[in-house]
């Protein structure tokens, strides 16, 4: 392990310093969710259906919708753009993945690995945000998926936006090579590590297993086996000002590591997680995280039992400069 740090960039996509949290977000309405067997080669969080497809997609709706009202109840703002039917996309309701929005108005999109989840990459979602919100330059990594060499978004890096510090754990879906290169575009530096699960098989995606927050870092320690790794990234994450909530991994396999810290109209910190990571948090690990911002949770057990993914992975942070008042 090692961190990068490049020198100051010529690229003007690199972000200014700014807040770490949001108030505004994209969320993607599924029109066919549903389990998907290319992401699960490396997904150990998916699990085969035993019901219908078409009554999991209802319920996977009924999920999304509720969070979607969770989140306007509590003043922040959501963009919701509506899946297309065809082509068939089954984890479409994960976007932070393949597109990422900056406040030096830059917006970046993602290489895949499934190549069903390349089809969520569409132009009129970007359209759609382009209305509201100043994006001023685009940068594409979609072609390393030819070299077959992936970076999913914010689900392979945790961004620390204020600090400009990326933190990723390295799998078949997170290549260091494009990592370095999104620290030089954007002016990170990434600090990289490897973790796993009880089973020795490499996290898929970072964001399952660590969360930040404007004064708090949630990480899966026992996921991080190398001592030094460790080593390093606690002292990074303590020296950024920030202090480390750890998590087990069986709290990780309630995605008590996908939560995501927002902030309402008002100023209100918010904490958005699913009710099985809620419930799997300990009062001392509640209390530290409920000191600062307040905890709000959805149930959205079918997305996560058949997508592996949960609350975090469902929302794409807009830091975008608006056109007008929202």
């Amino acid at each position: 392990m090692f961190t990068f740090a490049p020198k100051k960039s010529k690229y003007p996509g690199m972000e200014q310093s700014n807040p770490t949290i949001t108030n505004r977000v994209l969320m993607i309405r599924p029109a066919n969710f549903g389990y998907n067997a290319e992401t699960a080669v490396n997904n150990a969080f998916q699990k085969v259906p035993r019901g219908k497809s078409h009554e999991i997609a209802q319920k996977a709706l009924a999920e999304f919708n509720a969070l979607v009202e969770l989140l306007k109840e509590h003043q922040v703002v959501v963009e919701v753009i509506d899946d297309t039917p065809k082509p068939n996309k089954p984890d479409a309701l994960f976007p932070n993945n393949w597109i990422s929005f900056h406040s030096s108005g830059t917006l970046v999109t993602y290489p895949m690995f499934a190549p069903s989840r390349r089809h969520e990459r569409r132009e009129d979602v970007i359209a759609q945000i382009g209305k509201k919100y100043n994006i001023s330059r685009r940068y594409s990594f979609e072609m390393y998926e030819a070299q077959d060499e992936f970076l999913e978004g914010t689900g392979s890096m945790i961004l620390d936006r204020r600090n400009k510090i990326c933190y990723a754990c390295l799998s078949t879906r997170t290549e260091i090579t494009l990592l370095n290169k999104f620290g030089l575009i954007m002016g990170y530096e990434i600090v990289h590590f490897t973790a796993v699960d009880e089973a020795d098989t490499p996290i898929y995606h970072t964001n399952v297993i660590m969360a930040l927050g404007e004064d708090f870092v949630v990480v899966a320690r026992e996921a991080i086996q190398d001592p030094e790794e460790w080593s390093i990234l606690s002292s990074r994450i303590l020296s950024s000002g920030k202090s480390i909530v750890e998590i087990s991994m069986e709290q990780v396999r309630h995605f008590a590591g996908n939560m995501l810290q927002l902030s309402s109209l008002t100023g209100e910190r918010l904490i958005v997680m699913s009710t099985q990571a809620f419930k799997s948090l300990e009062k001392g690990q509640l209390s530290i995280l409920s000191q600062s911002s307040k905890i709000i949770h959805t149930p959205l057990d079918t997305i996560e039992t058949y997508g592996g993914g949960s609350a975090r992975c469902m929302i794409a942070e807009i830091f975008l400069p608006p056109k007008t008042a929202v």
